[in-house]
């Protein structure tokens, strides 16, 4: 982004020893300790309190998305193993068409041990009490650092998602430095994970239970949802030495229409469960500003590709920027007038020191690695002062990542 103020990355280090990443979740994942921010203030609790903290009335927004198990292991016929892990769909492009289709479909890949695999189809033998089929792919075209995989199938009962059940792998964070266990199968998804396509759980919704969401329903706290389905790219580091060079990942992202009605009814108490709702929610004020400032031609909108650049955010504009209910409203206006009920979109928003937060009032997250994009977006939410929630968290016994403890958050009012 051009004429940015540098954002040094270096300055967004902390020192993280191994023995404070949680390798494993808690037996009782809603006992997870809770640090408590709000005015600059820092305290704790456990997250089984954590609607004490959240004013009645308020809605929480969570990710709905669900972790597909997408790694996938071939052998060659000399014994080399070929490592495919799907990171999304091609053809179709659709994660459900995709996901539910019984004849093929093609995907986005990160391959391991990629130059030992050249022109010939791999095989897997999928051999348990209830299937017997092969599962055969080819590696059709490089995508840079990834591939398109075309996979198929000799049984045209079974969609692509109860293959990857059936074969494939779930994919934990690779810091836990451990292989997958059986136990990860469930601790690894949220209890409200439903729409299946994310690589990597949105782990600030893996302290909640039923008993905490009925909680804070007998509370008059609402809930609602959202799906973004989180990429292999929430784990790449900032290699750039200013984070306005870093270059964001594109994900999707999918909002029913009745949740933005839902949103523009409690403006001023929402909460996001997690960086990934925190990112779709804030990405609906710049789609909805770029349907407002839309010409309506013969009745049809003019919207070509809906997408939120990663700095578009904080590009100069000339126009008077909309409120965010009008930005809401003109998404409902846009799906009412093309017969739709979900708004699909694609997000590369960047959330960083010096954004301007529009939706989102309080911010449910756990602790992030050092020099990543997502402290970097605390750092936002809490007005620079994320030094003194790490220090405590790391001074009071807290864990860290996926597996970690939690926070609760409450946006200054001048961010």
């Amino acid at each position: 982004m051009e004429n940015a103020q540098p954002i040094y990355i270096a300055d967004f280090n902390y020192p993280l020893p191994d023995e404070r990443i949680a390798k494993y979740p808690l037996a009782e994942r809603d006992h997870s300790k809770l640090l408590v921010y709000r005015n600059g203030q820092v305290s704790e609790d456990r997250f089984y309190n954590v609607g004490d903290y959240i004013a009645p009335d308020s809605l929480l927004i969570y990710n709905n998305t669900r972790v597909i198990q997408a790694r996938l292991k071939f052998h060659k016929p000399t014994g080399a193993r070929i490592e495919v892990f799907c990171l999304e769909p091609l053809k179709p492009s659709d994660y459900q068409l995709s996901l539910s289709s019984t004849t093929g479909c093609t995907w986005k890949c990160m391959v391991g041990n990629a130059k030992k695999w050249h022109d010939e189809a791999l095989d897997l033998e999928i051999r348990n009490e209830k299937l017997q089929i092969t599962l055969r792919a080819y590696k059709e075209q490089v995508l840079g650092n990834t591939y398109a995989v075309r996979f198929k199938w000799n049984d045209n009962q079974l969609s692509f998602a109860e293959i990857l059940d059936a074969a494939g792998e779930l994919p934990i964070p690779p810091y836990l430095n451990r292989k997958t266990e059986e136990s990860d199968k469930t601790t690894y998804q949220t209890v409200y994970s439903r729409i299946k396509g994310s690589v990597a759980a949105p782990t600030a919704g893996l302290h909640f239970t039923d008993q905490v969401l009925n909680d804070l329903r007998q509370r008059g706290i609402e809930t609602d949802e959202v799906t973004l389905h989180v990429g292999a790219g929430t784990f790449l580091p900032v290699k750039t030495a200013d984070a306005n060079e870093h270059t964001m990942h594109t994900e999707i992202i999918a909002v029913p229409k009745t949740t933005i009605q839902h949103i523009i009814a409690k403006l001023g108490k929402i909460v996001a469960v997690g960086t990934t709702s925190m990112r779709t929610l804030e990405s609906l004020y710049f789609i909805g500003k770029q349907f407002a400032e839309d010409k309506m031609s013969n009745g049809q909108w003019v919207i070509d590709n809906i997408h939120v650049d990663q700095f578009e955010p904080y590009e100069p504009t000339s126009t008077p920027m909309p409120s965010v209910q009008e930005a809401l409203q003109a998404i409902v206006d846009y799906l009412d007038a093309t017969g739709q009920q979900t708004l699909h979109a694609e997000t590369q928003i960047m959330i960083k020191p010096g954004y301007r937060f529009r939706l989102v009032d309080q911010l449910i997250t756990n602790f992030h690695q050092p020099q990543s994009t997502l402290l970097l977006l605390v750092s936002a939410f809490v007005n620079g002062d994320w030094k003194n929630i790490y220090n405590y968290a790391l001074s009071h016994d807290f864990r860290f990542l996926s597996y970690g403890d939690s926070s609760i958050l409450t946006r200054n009012s001048d961010c």
